[in-house]
């Protein structure tokens, strides 16, 4: 038990940390994109002559943002869910299907994640048509994604296995993610 508490204690710190780095980075992002649209909203209706890059820019921006807050969300559980039946079988039940539900989702995750490394490496191939970068400086926002909630997965099922070996309390998401999750 010793050894999935201190792995617990790894992946949350791991995953805390990128997920402060990740919402700090993900709100100059969103700036960042609103004063690109803002600039091709003013040169488009005010001086009349739109600028070429904008929208591919602020598209970047908002892939990058998304990719940057996913694992969080994740890890919060604030992606669309059904939990009902979950809540209609026994407790013990309940936590063998959680556990073998994000054992699926972390295969398909790790399976993700190498196809997004593999997108990346192809996107040194092509430029962005009007940014003039590598589209694999775009790509390379896939596998961050997904590294990040198979990261947040691997906290995840370390946490069913405690719950579901009889340490629930202590294997619990800790509060200041659920209430983050209850505020939103």
């Amino acid at each position: 038990m010793a050894i999935l508490r201190t792995l617990v204690g790894v992946f949350t710190w791991v995953n805390q940390l990128l997920n402060r780095v990740g919402r700090n980075i993900a709100w100059v992002l969103v700036a960042a994109m609103i004063s690109v649209i803002l600039l091709q909203v003013f040169c488009r209706y005010v001086l009349g002559n739109a600028l070429p890059w904008p929208e591919e820019a602020a598209r970047a921006l908002m892939i990058w943002m998304m990719a940057v807050v996913a694992g969080e969300a994740y890890r919060r559980g604030s992606f669309v869910a059904i939990n009902m039946f979950l809540q209609l079988l026994p407790t013990k039940v309940s936590s063998i299907l959680k556990l073998v539900l994000l054992l699926v989702a972390g295969a398909v995750l790790v399976k993700l994640s190498f196809m997004g490394v593999e997108f990346f490496e192809r996107g040194f191939r092509s430029r962005a048509a009007s940014i003039h970068i590598s589209r694999a400086w775009i790509y390379l926002a896939m596998p961050v994604c997904f590294i990040t909630m198979l990261l947040a997965n691997i906290e995840l099922c370390l946490r069913e296995l405690g719950s579901l070996l009889g340490h629930t309390q202590e294997f619990e998401i800790p509060t200041e993610v659920r209430a983050d999750a209850a505020a939103d």
